[in-house]
């Protein structure tokens, strides 16, 4: 649930403090709750209003589920790209035979030669 506490442990918590209160200041604590909890309900309705009353009718057009940052969890981002169906490339039989031969007739020691320039790529560096 939240800070470790299950339901039964709540409980047990709930009773142990009615206990220790007792049953002439219990129902003072109760009203108090009681208080407290409409109080926090006014300010949070009264702080939906106001941000409402700030942005105008825009404030219906945004779309809350973008804005939610559960969705740059890095595991969820590299799950749904896993699962994207990419194009794959499709590579034709004859060119792989033929590269496949090239490089099996061809030594490594013949492919070097010291006297001919480096290829060089403007683009890469």
């Amino acid at each position: 649930m939240f800070f470790g506490l299950d339901w039964d442990k709540l409980v047990l918590i709930l009773i142990v403090a009615a206990l220790l209160v007792g049953p002439e200041r219990l129902p003072r604590y109760a009203e108090a709750l009681a208080r407290l909890t409409v109080r926090v309900r006014e300010w949070l309705s009264g702080a939906k209003t106001r941000v409402k009353e700030e942005l105008g009718d825009d404030f219906d057009d945004v779309e809350w589920r973008k804005l939610d940052p559960r969705q740059y969890d890095p595991r969820r981002i590299i799950r749904d790209a896993l699962l994207e169906d990419a194009p794959v490339p499709t590579v034709q039989a004859a060119a792989v035979g033929t590269a496949i031969a090239a490089t099996a007739t061809t030594p490594l020691a013949a492919a070097y030669d010291p006297e001919r320039d480096i290829p060089f790529d403007s683009e890469a560096t």
